[in-house]
């Protein structure tokens, strides 16, 4: 049941468009290519489980962690369409 102007569904068509943007995003994120044998932050060498696993990946396992640590996921969207959000 939707409430105000807002169609029947709208709630769910926002949870899948917000999932869908994160799938592109975390897919585009993905190395493509052939994978290195050494790292290319600390040169240390790149494991052929990971390689043979994570097909153009780049960098080791240390420094592949300290980047997603420092990455900051953000869609940029406000889908939710808050009073708040309107009004600033």
């Amino acid at each position: 049941m939707a409430g105000g102007w807002a169609k029947d569904g709208a709630v769910q068509e926002q949870i899948d468009a917000s999932v869908e943007d994160a799938v592109k995003l975390a897919r585009s994120r993905l190395s493509e290519g052939e994978s290195l044998l050494r790292c290319e932050v600390c040169d240390g060498k790149i494991p052929e489980p990971r390689r043979q696993a994570m097909p153009g990946v780049r960098l080791c396992i240390a420094c592949q962690s300290q980047q997603e640590k420092t990455q900051i996921i953000e869609s940029g969207i406000n889908r939710r369409g808050s009073k708040d959000s309107q009004l600033r």
